[in-house]
């Protein structure tokens, strides 16, 4: 489908029940980042975490999930366009509102990115200035 978003407005929702799950974890098994995520742990994630879908009509085009406490910290994850609406500034729409989301304002966000840092330099995120406080444990348990 090409659909110019002027022929069809994009809305972005943080209501969980809108969430298209088959679409979330058929993208998500297939990505870098969590490939082979069971859909038992794409839904516990889901569950656990402030989540965002991007819309045009009932279709859902685009999804990030933030894992926060709403006051002092979160982290940006899981966020992707679906390859067939790429190229239409969704990914820059579905970013500004999460960063807006009231939930989200005036609190430190992180995030891990492999390939869109262009993306998220637009919004303000910039390299870890003092990576060197900041440790992992990436992997501990297989899900």
């Amino acid at each position: 489908m090409n659909t110019p978003l002027e022929d069809a407005p994009l809305e972005v929702s943080a209501d969980a029940a809108r969430l298209d799950l088959d679409l979330i974890h058929a993208f998500l098994t297939e990505s870098y980042w969590a490939a082979g995520r069971s859909r038992a742990i794409v839904e516990k994630s889901i569950r656990n975490s402030l989540c965002f879908g991007a819309y045009v009509g009932d279709e859902q085009v685009a999804f990030a999930r933030v894992i926060t406490d709403e006051a002092t910290f979160a982290y940006l994850a899981d966020v992707f366009v679906v390859p067939e609406w790429r190229g239409r500034g969704i990914s820059k729409r579905l970013i500004r509102e999460v960063l807006d989301h009231p939930g989200l304002t005036g609190i430190g966000i992180l995030l891990r990115t492999r390939d869109a840092h262009d993306l998220y330099r637009r919004f303000g995120f910039e390299p870890c200035k003092d990576p060197e406080r900041f440790m992992s444990l990436i992997n501990r348990r297989k899900a």
